[in-house]
């Protein structure tokens, strides 16, 4: 198994440990956030840093294989869904926000198995599809470390930082949310060929 596998593989594992923690009672807070939280914030990062170079590494060095090709994506999907559920049992995020999330990838998975039954065109992944990617990150590392439900700050005084922390996380949020649904619709459209009758 080469190196960027081998990331793909601990993206995963980090998930499992992500997951064990969650059901962990660690008390104690730093700076007012929850340690456990914070702990998972770190992990998530971690995480999210191997999935930036698991692919860099694999085009660099000529190492991309079938294995990374199925797995990369299936792990980007399980570290994300995971930690927005993890959101919305602590009651951070609204749980319509994950099953959005969780029905694209369904429907973008399900054209994929059709597309590579028919042999059809490999659809490019558009700008929307990317700007979800950043976003979902950017958002759940901000969500991480504060436990204010999404757009508290519409309805609560917030103290200033944990205010700022708020509009951050939810605006970014939304803005995945949003691109998840155009980037599904589009990928879908993009390649509507494949379920025509023949």
């Amino acid at each position: 198994m080469n190196l960027p596998n081998k990331l793909t593989v601990m993206r995963i594992l980090l998930v499992f440990v992500i997951l064990i923690i969650s059901f962990l009672n660690i008390p104690g807070e730093v700076f007012g956030i929850s340690l456990k939280f914070l702990i998972i914030e770190i992990i998530f990062i971690i995480a999210s840093i191997t999935d930036h170079y698991d692919g860099y590494l694999a085009r660099k060095n000529n190492q991309i294989t079938t294995f990374g090709k199925f797995l990369d994506p299936i792990a980007d999907k399980i570290l994300v869904v995971t930690t927005m559920l993890l959101l919305t049992e602590r009651g951070t995020l609204p749980a319509w926000i994950p099953i959005v999330t969780i029905f694209r990838e369904f429907l973008v998975s399900g054209y994929r198995l059709v597309e590579a039954k028919e042999g059809g065109k490999v659809v490019a992944a558009n700008i929307w599809g990317k700007i979800k990617t950043v976003t979902q990150m950017i958002a759940i590392m901000l969500m991480l470390i504060d436990s204010n439900k999404f757009f508290a700050f519409t309805a609560t005084n917030l103290p200033m930082p944990w205010m700022i922390l708020n509009i951050l996380g939810s605006i970014m949020m939304l803005i995945s949310v949003i691109a998840t649904i155009f980037s599904g619709y589009t990928y879908l459209k993009n390649g509507k060929d494949l379920f025509k009758d023949k």
